[in-house]
């Protein structure tokens, strides 16, 4: 009993030591006048609000067409709703500390309405972390500036004696906190590709001196630029033959006229496989130029770019690759029955109408209402299955 006491004396003791460092510090950085920096600081912490600020950097970076882009702000807003949802609704009402109620300078104006939540975490710091986390993952350059950013929203909540310095601290390792856990879910799109396949099989090299012989069939609706990239490569190899596939064009069709002494597709993993299935009947090789959604086969050759394959074209480097057949047919990564399969198929069915990633959540709608479990023989057992992935190679990225 007494040494339970004790302990719990030291902790409120701690606890004290703490929050009379966290009011110091506030009252330091409030108690001086910097008119110049809170011009800039009380404009940032208002446009933090509802996290705006980050929405419209999430809009620009998904309007620039990059794709580790896109991908990157997607990233930054997921975390952003993850822990806001953290700090606002989970650790506010349990801590339930009152706002900064000191008024150290006449001088300084308070935010023009003080928040009526909780002060303990910041939610707008929050936020900010996870944002410039999120995104800095994904495109590791922009981290130092989103970081700086973030760094002066969390200062301006603090300038503006909406929160005292600890709250915007917790603030920072929850919004980080959060953006890293989803890593554990989502990987990261790796910046820099090595062959996943340590044992692979390399072959004699048969370099094509600037695309010679190579005939390069590009699918823009596998969700490629289309002409950005086509031009990219003309310019890359300029002695290939180049041709673009309409939707109403038969993708294998193109592909068994277009090959030559080798085959090249710009599309995604479908495209790919439609292009092995080709390659294989003929007995030549497939370069692989990403240009799909998440080309899932190019990053196990290591290629994370068009100019990555350009090289290997032309420096003739070959690596044999593992095929699995189902019912005769190729495939090099997965090939999936059931509920899966089905969604895709309904997804295709409404993509044209009103989008790809709207088309999806519709399918999903449509499967989970009408989709029943298939019937499947494996090793002499028959056993019914909602969905079966059956892999090739190793799968990247990793993650859920």
């Amino acid at each position: 009993m007494c040494a339970f006491s004790a302990r719990g004396s030291g902790l409120r003791r701690l606890l004290e030591r703490v929050r009379a460092a966290d009011l110091r510090v506030f009252r330091r950085v409030t108690s001086q006048p910097a008119p110049r920096i809170d011009a800039l600081l009380y404009p940032l912490s208002r446009a933090a609000d509802n996290s705006k600020l980050w929405l419209c950097v999430a809009a620009l970076m998904a309007l620039s067409g990059d794709r580790r882009a896109r991908r990157a702000a997607l990233r930054g807003v997921v975390s952003i709703g993850a822990a806001s949802l953290l700090a606002n609704a989970g650790m506010k009402p349990l801590f339930a500390r009152g706002r900064p109620t000191s008024a150290p300078a006449t001088w300084l104006q308070r935010v023009a309405k003080l928040p009526l939540s909780a002060s303990f975490p910041s939610g707008h710091t929050a936020s900010a972390a996870a944002f410039a986390t999120g995104a800095g993952l994904e495109m590791p350059w922009t981290a130092g500036p989103l970081s700086a950013l973030a760094a002066s929203v969390g200062l301006a909540r603090i300038r503006t004696r909406a929160h005292y310095p600890l709250d915007v601290v917790a603030g920072v390792a929850i919004g980080a906190g959060v953006a890293l856990a989803s890593t554990r879910v989502w990987s990261v799109h790796p910046s820099n590709l090595e062959p996943a396949s340590t044992d692979a099989t390399w072959l004699d090299p048969v370099p094509l001196p600037a695309g010679s012989g190579l005939a390069v069939v590009s699918n823009p609706s596998a969700g490629s630029r289309g002409d950005d990239e086509l031009d990219e490569l003309r310019a890359g190899l300029p002695a290939a033959t180049f041709l673009s596939v309409s939707e109403s064009d038969d993708l294998q069709d193109a592909l068994r006229h277009a090959a030559g002494t080798a085959l090249g597709i710009l599309g995604g993993d479908g495209s790919v496989n439609a292009a092995a299935r080709v390659a294989l009947r003929g007995g030549f090789p497939v370069a692989v130029f990403p240009g799909g959604t998440l080309n899932h086969f190019a990053r196990d050759l290591g290629v994370a770019s068009l100019q990555d394959t350009m090289d290997a074209v032309t420096e003739g480097n070959l690596i044999a690759v593992d095929v699995g057949l189902i019912d005769g047919r190729p495939f090099l990564n997965t090939a999936s029955f059931g509920s899966y399969a089905a969604l895709v198929d309904a997804r295709e069915l409404f993509e044209k109408r009103i989008g790809k990633w709207p088309a999806m959540a519709l399918g999903l709608i449509r499967v989970l209402h009408t989709e029943k479990p298939i019937r499947l023989e494996i090793n002499g057992e028959t056993i019914k299955l909602w969905m079966i992935f059956i892999g090739n190679c190793v799968y990247e990225p990793p993650g859920l």
